[in-house]
Formats: structure tokens, sequence, C-alpha cells
């Protein structure tokens, strides 16, 4: 059995003229398709498969009224991430990023629960890690460059990145947050009044209210056989291995799998 650890993982596939981007976590499946033609959202769609309050689907039109009708190249710059569920947006942003590649992507996020006051936190992108950190419960202890930075400081450090390591670093710190709250009683019929802070769709003064925890939520994965996205994620590689090997060093259309394609042709 795995070490007890909050999973994440990140599918972000592009098709001509669609992107999609999906996420699963012991909280969490959710999905997002972007549609767009010129540079430009003429259509974005999320939904939920799993989700912890009541209230979080009323977010879905909220991320279409954010997006819709706007340049790719601005959603990172929207502003509008609390009005949302933090999750779709993050999704959109992430497809918007990738949908001119041909290449779909997979991250894996682990973040170990602690011991002796520490945390791992490591992700893997298509299959090979690309960034590790050792924690206190907010601190970071290693790497020896970021040691004493908290997750709340680091963005100096990930602007100074790479496009590529900007995502990467945005991804591993958001999931060693979110990975806090395995530690947090959350039981069913919670109020999301205890949580009262603004910081998404949810917790906004004009929603909070009417949330509740959801029952049969959680999942943990570093117990049950299956990982996130288990389904998507056989298909996946499937798709990429055999990409590769009709050309060796180009993953193409080939590797979109089959669901995104039929979403992406769907509405159009």
């Amino acid at each position: 059995m795995a070490a007890p650890a909050f999973r994440r993982r990140i599918l972000i596939e592009p098709a001509p003229g669609c992107v999609s981007a999906e996420l699963e976590d012991d909280w969490h499946r959710m999905a997002v398709i972007v549609r767009h033609e010129g540079g430009i959202a003429h259509k974005v769609e999320g939904d939920m498969l799993r989700w912890p309050w009541t209230t979080c689907r009323g977010a879905i039109a909220q991320l279409s009224a954010t997006f819709d009708g706007y340049p790719l190249a601005e959603f990172a710059r929207r502003g509008a991430k609390s009005r949302n569920c933090t999750h779709l947006h993050d999704l959109a942003v992430f497809a918007a990023g990738h949908a001119d590649e041909t290449a779909a992507i997979a991250y894996d996020v682990t973040v170990t629960d602690p011991v002796d006051d520490q945390r791992v936190a490591s992700i893997v992108r298509d299959g090979a890690q690309v960034m590790a950190w050792t924690l206190g419960e907010m601190t970071l202890l290693a790497p020896a460059e970021l040691a004493g930075l908290t997750l709340f400081t680091l963005n100096d450090w990930i602007a100074s990145l790479d496009p590529s390591g900007q995502e990467t670093a945005r991804i591993l710190r958001w999931a060693a947050i979110l990975a806090l709250g395995r530690a947090i009683d959350m039981p069913e019929g919670m109020s999301g009044l205890a949580f009262a802070n603004g910081s998404c769709f949810t917790f906004q003064p004009d929603v909070v209210s009417e949330a509740f925890r959801r029952p049969n939520v959680p999942r943990d994965f570093s117990r049950i056989g299956d990982g996130p996205l288990a389904n998507k994620s056989r298909q996946f590689f499937a798709q990429r291995r055999a990409a590769i090997t009709l050309a060796p060093g180009l993953v193409g259309p080939e590797s979109v799998t089959r669901q995104t394609r039929e979403a992406c042709k769907g509405n159009s």
C-alpha cells in the first residue's frame, strides 16, 4: 500500500478548435472544455462528477460568464478566480494555455501526510518527476534555494521560471495547500459558514449560507486500488504510446482520448 497522501491527476487534451482539461483528487472530479477559434474562446463549458459542497455546481454558469468571448491569452489575467470554483477556473486557464498544441499532457501530484511534521510534495509530468518540495505545514524546507519561503510567498520565484515551470509550480503549490484538508474533519451536512472566507464561489457571502458538505465525497487514492482519473489514464497512456510508436518523437492528435474527441465534436 502506498504511503498515505493526497493525490491529484490533471489531464490536458488539445484537439483542433477545442481543448479539454480534467482533474480528480480526494474531493473533486471536474472537467472543462474550451471551444475556440482565432485565439478567442467562443464557448467554455464545465462539468462536475464529484464535488464537496451542495453549492459547487452553481459555479458552472459563472465559469462561462467569466471566459466566454475572451482571448485565450487573457484567461490567466481575468482576475475572477475567487468568484469561480477555483478548480474549474484553473482547468480553464490550463486548457487555454495549451489550446494550440497537439500533445496531451498528464500531471500527477502526490503530497504525503505529515511524518515528523514534514510533508513531501512532488509532481510528475508525463511519467517523469519535474519538481519536489519538502514542507513543514506551509514552509518549504527543501530544496535549499526555496528554504524558508512559504506556499504564499513563492510568487517571485514562480515568475522567474519558464512557462512550463510556472504551470508546474502553481499546480504543486495549490495541491500542497489542498492536502492540508485531509486533517480537517468535514462531516456530511457541515455548513460552509465554518469556512466563510470568500476564497471561491461557494464561500462568497451571497452563496455560503446555502452551502453544506455533501455525503460520500472523499476518496483516499493512496488506499484504494485505482488512482485519480484511472479510467481515462489507462486510455491516455495507451494512445500516447501508440502515437509515439507511429511517429517517434511526435505526439499528435492520436494522443487525445476518444472521450475528448467525442466531447469536442458535440455542440461545436
